[in-house]
């Protein structure tokens, strides 16, 4: 039995989960300061965060992130989880582009330069749609085409014995 992931699955998987998993490692010793910038930017956009403790915001968004690439890179997950759960973490990183003032152009999508660092995340999430459709549409065909196959070869095998009974 073969992995659940195809050659064309595997350089989305490492580029991504490998940007992921090392912004997660760089972010477990985050000091004080830094955990309430990255806390304090994210409850700006999203306010039920505002009661979480930055401290406790930032270790779970690095544990996250650590799970998240450590998914990415593991072939023996199913490449539709892996998009699903990269689609999910990356629509969270647009919505703080589209929604915290100040990181897009006045009525545009074009980033502003506070804005670049989070809307080059977009290709996360261009690859998390594109594994996803793939794990799901890609996989169903070749289980098709294998019981046709197999189908056919019993149908064969049946005329072959109706041939030979009839022959006789």
């Amino acid at each position: 039995m073969g992995l659940p992931i195809t050659l064309s699955e595997i350089a989305p998987r490492i580029s991504a989960g490998a940007f992921i998993l090392n912004s997660g490692l760089s972010k477990r010793g985050a000091d004080a300061e830094t955990a309430a910038g990255v806390h304090g930017f994210a409850a700006g956009t999203y306010p039920f965060l505002k009661s979480v403790p930055p401290q406790q915001f930032v270790q779970g968004l690095a544990t996250t992130e650590i799970a998240l690439g450590i998914l990415l890179l593991t072939p023996v997950v199913p490449t539709a989880l892996a998009g699903a759960a990269l689609t999910a973490f990356s629509g969270g990183l647009l919505g703080l582009y589209l929604k915290t003032p100040g990181m897009r152009k006045p009525g545009s999508l074009a980033p502003t330069e506070q804005g670049l660092a989070i809307a080059k995340d977009s290709w996360l999430l261009g690859i998390g749609i594109g594994l996803f459709t793939r794990g799901l549409m890609e996989r169903r065909p070749r289980v098709t085409v294998k019981k046709a196959n197999k189908l056919a070869k019993q149908q064969a095998r049946e005329a072959a014995r109706e041939a030979r009974r009839t022959a006789r």
